[in-house]
């Protein structure tokens, strides 16, 4: 699961066409051809395979990027059986109302839902 949230190979297929890349500094996110960053925010914390918390702050639109920014944190908890637990909190809103409202409802749910299927399947959810 750490490899899908921080690899581009994977995001493309699941988060909005987005080229996400995480390093233990930054997580960088391009537009699906390459040439906008949509995202370019601080790693908080960076415990493979456990733990990513970085800032969040959208580029793609002027009022998005002009808001401060927020934070989210991944959580990824192994359960018997072989699966695991994700959890994302998606918090630091309070000084940017315009991505509390593009993030919540179906954006983190399109994405959470493409994730789980691209991991269970091997294939994106919609094609």
């Amino acid at each position: 699961m750490w490899d899908a949230i921080t690899k581009p190979e994977f995001t493309t297929k699941y988060f909005y066409g987005s080229r996400i890349e995480v390093t233990p500094e930054r997580r960088l996110s391009l537009s699906p051809d390459g040439a906008d960053t949509w995202g370019y925010n601080a790693v908080a914390e960076w415990d493979p395979p456990r733990r990513l918390v970085h800032e969040w702050q959208s580029l793609y639109d002027p009022e998005l990027a002009a808001e401060e920014p927020s934070r989210v944190t991944w959580e990824i908890e192994p359960q018997d059986g072989g699966f695991s637990k994700l959890t994302v909190v998606h918090d630091r809103l309070d000084n940017a109302p315009k991505t509390a409202a593009s993030v919540s409802g179906a954006g983190w749910m399109m994405v959470l839902s493409g994730l789980k299927t691209l991991l269970e399947t091997g294939e994106p959810l919609v094609g």
